[in-house]
């Protein structure tokens, strides 16, 4: 006859750093969320300065032409942006940021991207701030968007 079955479960730290066996603390989300409140009144000047550096990236494409070492610094300011437009409350530049990655995350394919899709990336990203379109529920933003990334599927096809 041979030995019933055996269930061995093992300790799980993760759960007792997210809270123990009630989940996430709910007093932890909501300070976040205070903290996070608190500071965006300083969103739209933390957006600005990462515009800034996208612009300098673009400027020294312009100035030292389009190489692996300008391709590579405008790549981490839209991946920046990528990142940080959601929570400066400009899903929209996720969305173009995102796109702009797309066109450039292969490194072996990113020398091949065409600097006036580039070009307008930047461009739209700016615009959108500039003219404090948030979302893509706004039509020239949804409008933009989709053509920008019709444009680098276009190209990646």
């Amino acid at each position: 006859m041979s030995n019933p079955p055996q269930v061995i479960r093992p300790p799980n730290p993760l759960r007792a750093k997210v809270g123990g066996f009630g989940g996430i603390d709910a007093n932890a989300i909501a300070k976040a969320e205070a903290a996070l409140k608190a500071m965006s009144a300083q969103f739209g000047q933390w957006l600005q300065d990462e515009i800034v550096k996208l612009d300098q990236a673009q400027a020294d494409i312009r100035a030292n032409g389009y190489t692996p070492e300008t391709a590579e610094a405008l790549y981490f300011r839209a991946h920046d942006l990528k990142g940080l437009g959601a929570t400066y409350q400009y899903p929209l530049v996720t969305r173009i940021a995102g796109s702009l990655c797309r066109l450039m995350d292969d490194g072996e394919k990113r020398m091949l991207a065409p600097v006036a899709i580039l070009d307008a990336h930047i461009d739209a990203i700016r615009a959108v701030v500039r003219d404090e379109i948030q979302t893509d529920e706004h039509p020239v933003g949804r409008e933009l968007a989709a053509t920008l990334e019709a444009r680098v599927t276009e190209h990646l096809a």
